[in-house]
């Protein structure tokens, strides 16, 4: 099968589009056919400098196909079915197998590169906001990188809770066009400081909750965007500032609370978030939530499509297809 690989971390120069053995296809899963590739946040971490389980090394952790193999115990999944998956690796190539547990059927009528851009992005929106974050109606929630993939399932869904929802970006373009989605207030953090921007449309009470994909001083920053016993869940470092430091004696005083999160360690212990995806795929199908994908590459243009990401032009999900 052809992918791109590459052969050491670095920037998305170090992609190569060659042939690489089929993966096998587990005991406990499907081997697919790929038919669309979600690149998520962490794709382009893991490319940057995250660790190589093989050399050459296939990144990325979500993509969606046709079922071509099945293994012994692949439970309901037959061959042909529509399937979405997650993995820790191996969506950059034109096959990939993944265990049932990291696999889900495309409800009919959902287009398939609409299903890829789901469990990864929607899915850690959803416990965030929901599991973690303990978000009810009335209260208000800061969404961090409002533009993104996880930005934009969390704005449509903290709003369908019945939140008030304020979001960043990076330009005012970006943030009118997640004003249909559910945005009530965007801050363009090139122009504004977040805390002070955050308290004055707040009237100095701060928000309930903040998801943060930034990390590094961000971290730091949406701690102080916190009302009395607010919650921040620490989901990524897309802002690749470094460590994210926080002062736990800065958060007594307003008994604040600090959550990390990881959607693969939610999927590995236990079945409820696998039930929870199931349920947002649904309600992708049925309409009631929206993907927004921004732009295809062919999966031979790898290093171009990290490069547009990475250069912050996207709104949604980019999609490399085989």
């Amino acid at each position: 099968m052809k992918a791109a690989v590459y052969y050491g971390t670095g920037g998305p120069e170090v992609f190569r589009y060659e042939d690489v053995a089929d993966p096998e296809v587990p005991d406990d899963g499907v081997l697919i056919d790929v038919a669309a590739v979600s690149i998520e946040g962490g794709d382009t971490l893991s490319r940057a400098g995250g660790e190589l389980g093989s050399v050459p090394h296939v990144v990325g952790y979500q993509c969606a196909g046709v079922v071509a193999e099945v293994g012994a115990r692949a439970g309901a999944f037959a061959v042909g079915d529509r399937v979405v998956t997650v993995g820790m690796d191996g969506s950059h190539a034109e096959r990939r197998a993944a265990s049932r547990s990291f696999c889900w059927p495309v409800p009919d009528g959902l287009p398939i590169e609409e299903a890829a851009c789901v469990p990864v992005a929607f899915g850690t929106a959803h416990d965030c906001l929901f599991e973690f974050g303990r978000l009810e109606a009335g209260q208000t929630v800061l969404v961090q990188a409002g533009a993104s993939g996880v930005g934009i399932a969390a704005v449509q869904m903290a709003h369908q809770a019945g939140a008030r929802v304020l979001a960043t970006a990076s330009s005012g373009a970006r943030l009118e066009r997640l004003g249909p989605l559910g945005l009530d207030q965007g801050i363009d953090y090139t122009h504004s400081d977040l805390v002070a921007e955050v308290r004055r449309v707040t009237g100095g009470r701060g928000v309930d909750l903040v998801l943060e994909s930034v990390g590094g001083a961000s971290l730091a920053a949406a701690m102080a965007c916190l009302a009395y016993r607010g919650r921040c869940v620490s989901i990524g470092d897309a802002g690749r500032g470094g460590p994210g430091m926080v002062d736990v004696g800065v958060m007594r005083p307003s008994n604040a609370t600090l959550t990390g999160y990881f959607l693969g360690a939610e999927l590995l212990t236990g079945t409820r978030a696998h039930r929870m995806v199931a349920d947002v795929l649904d309600q992708v199908a049925a309409g009631s939530l929206e993907v927004v994908i921004d732009r295809r590459f062919p999966l031979s243009e790898a290093a171009d499509a990290h490069a547009y990401i990475e250069g912050r032009h996207a709104f949604g999900r980019v999609l490399l297809v085989p």
